[in-house]
């Protein structure tokens, strides 16, 4: 079952949150919490060593703290820093460079592509559909919740849970 929720639920949750981001601005905080809060009962669960869980919880920690400085900064949203914390808690040591390179890449092409998309005219039927325009507003922010996601599933394989669960 362990397997379930880290090759399964945990990504799917990802997912959900780039989904409502991209289309509302808004990662509810349900989510974050529940990301957050599966961890340590998967990892208790698939046999991980106390101190092990104790330095995942460190990680995300840390950057829960650099997510709240950023969003102090107003560099990232409240949803995108706690999503942030919840990825690296799960990356712990092993993966959280992966993740958070893999999201700064991925930020960086949605920017790129946002850029673009917003200088370019918006047809009607488009425009008729809110979250496409405020995409597509000029002075809009960026839904970086799905540049975590993507470095969040693309380090899935090296995080020790996942290791852990495949050997």
């Amino acid at each position: 079952m362990a397997e379930v929720a880290v090759f399964w639920i945990l990504p799917a949750a990802f997912l959900v949150a780039a989904f409502l981001d991209i289309t509302r601005y808004t990662i509810p905080n349900w989510l974050t919490a529940g990301i957050a809060l599966a961890f340590p009962l998967v990892a208790l669960w698939a046999g991980l060593p106390p101190m092990v869980i104790l330095v995942h919880l460190g990680v995300g920690i840390f950057a829960l703290g650099l997510g709240m400085m950023f969003f102090a900064l107003g560099w990232l949203g409240g949803g995108d820093a706690k999503l942030v914390a919840g990825a690296a808690l799960w990356a712990g040591p092993t993966a959280v460079w992966a993740f958070a390179l893999t999201a700064a890449l991925a930020g960086g092409v949605l920017t790129v592509f946002l850029i673009f998309f917003r200088k370019l005219p918006l047809p009607p039927f488009l425009a008729s559909q809110k979250w496409i325009a405020r995409l597509h507003d000029h002075n809009g922010d960026i839904p970086y919740g799905v540049a975590l996601a993507a470095g969040a599933i693309y380090a899935l394989p090296l995080m020790t849970l996942s290791q852990a669960l495949t050997m």
